[in-house]
């Protein structure tokens, strides 16, 4: 009879391919994502066929359904818009203003707040839809 002790195996798995293939599947997934800015509040923009996606100010209004605004993040009275739009302007480059208005929104307050930005030094009012 043969009683000698057989000799194991050790068994290792090389993880080093495995470890390549999912740091580049991370960048992959990194490199491709696109985020999408939302203003504070949820808006449920229009839709438009002609849209650009291009950033053209630092400077954004959101008006909300029950008419809220929000200036760069901050809600913001009616009554004291213009002045914080005044302030502002200076700090700009283009004087190039970026109005979110969700669809909802009575068409008298976009045109409240695109005046309010012309008589603060505003000379572009880009208004916000999203792609059909």
């Amino acid at each position: 009879m043969n009683f000698r002790e057989k000799k194991r195996r050790n068994v290792t798995i090389n993880i080093t391919s495995l470890i390549d293939v999912v740091l580049l599947l991370l960048i992959f997934f990194m490199l491709t994502t696109t985020f999408s800015e939302q203003p504070g509040m949820k808006l449920e923009l229009p839709e438009a066929k002609s849209f650009g996606t291009q950033r053209f100010s630092q400077l954004e209004v959101s008006i909300g359904a029950d008419g809220t605004l929000v200036l760069n993040g901050n809600k913001i009275a009616t009554e004291d818009l213009k002045q914080a739009i005044t302030d502002l302007v200076p700090q700009i480059e283009e004087k190039t203003i970026i109005l979110r208005a969700d669809k909802a929104v009575q068409h008298g307050v976009v045109v409240m707040v695109m005046d309010v930005a012309r008589s603060a030094g505003i000379e572009k009012v880009v208004i916000a839809a999203k792609p059909r």
